[in-house]
């Protein structure tokens, strides 16, 4: 299992250790659950995939529902697959909430209320998405630090828990979970330079732009309406702005990056306090992965033997 924040070079990483140890890549990434959206969620290219088989990617489209239960069952399938084909499941991380119910699973949760949706629907439009986090804030302190003050779909669904049986999400996600068993997990976890960690962020949002990024966003708004929830991601949401004339392509790249670097700050907390994780701090560029790299991450993982 590879852990760590956006552009740490886990992709890259796990490519390499499927391809020398007889894995498969299975995907914990609430963005590239959606299908079309590809530029932009950071997905491996067809060719890579070719190379090494993925999964829990491309699951479902982007005017459906997909929860983090939904995970939790098609996660626990994947995992079941790749091992009865004797391949080592290899687990690429970068949604923490997805990773947590795979590994610990969900507690039960109350049915989704269309009414009380509607109304919390109606406040971010009325008030904008951080009224919402601020009134998390006041009943779910823990829920509303793992969420983005503007990620208006997840603040709906905890509030709408909070207020259907008023106890935090967070708190019952403590309770009665079934965790994954008849598996030894083995934690890795990437954490680049904070500098260096930046610098590949805006790297890479320059490099999708020029792999065609706005011109995707311009093409998935003609079969798409801007409500379906990937327009609501990071980069997604600046783009579509730039294109109804809201923001300037300079100041809409400005504000990628920057909530880019916000996204990997809240990532590595959130990874951080994953227990047993083996950290590779400043692990070298992921375009240079050989056989001391190779040593490096068994010795840490304990995995010798699989070499």
């Amino acid at each position: 299992m590879l852990v760590g924040p956006t552009a740490s070079g886990k992709s890259a990483l796990g490519l390499f250790l499927a391809e020398q140890l007889g894995g498969e890549i299975l995907i914990c990434d609430s963005t590239q659950v959606y299908r079309h959206f590809d530029i932009g969620t950071a997905k491996d290219p067809p060719a890579l995939r070719q190379r090494v088989p993925h999964h829990l990617v491309d699951l479902c489209e982007p005017d459906e529902e997909f929860t983090a239960g939904d995970y939790l069952r098609l996660g626990r399938q994947a995992l079941e697959a790749v091992s009865a084909r004797g391949r080592l499941p290899v687990v690429t991380a970068g949604t923490g909430l997805y990773l947590r119910a795979l590994l610990e699973g969900l507690s039960p949760l109350p049915p989704r209320s269309p009414e009380l949706r509607a109304r919390l629907q109606e406040r971010a439009e009325e008030r904008g998405p951080e009224y919402l986090h601020r009134l998390l804030a006041r009943v779910d302190a823990a829920s509303a630090r793992d969420i983005a003050p503007r990620d208006t779909p997840k603040l709906v669904r905890a509030l709408e828990v909070y207020f259907q049986v008023r106890r935090p999400r967070s708190e019952l996600f403590r309770e009665g979970r079934p965790r994954l068993e008849g598996y030894a997990v083995s934690r890795l976890g990437l954490l680049p330079e904070r500098q260096a960690l930046y610098e590949r962020i805006e790297a890479r949002v320059e490099e999708m732009l020029e792999a065609g990024w706005l011109e995707e966003v311009r093409r998935l708004r003609e079969r798409f309406p801007d409500t379906a929830k990937p327009f609501s991601f990071i980069g997604y949401r600046q783009l579509v702005a730039h294109l109804c004339g809201e923001l300037s392509l300079k100041e809409a790249v400005k504000q990628v990056k920057h909530e880019t670097r916000q996204y990997a700050k809240r990532q590595i907390t959130w990874f951080r306090k994953e227990p047993g994780v083996a950290w590779l701090r400043g692990f070298g560029d992921d375009r240079v992965i050989g056989g001391a790299a190779l040593n490096q991450i068994l010795l840490s993982l304990n995995l010798e033997e699989r070499k």
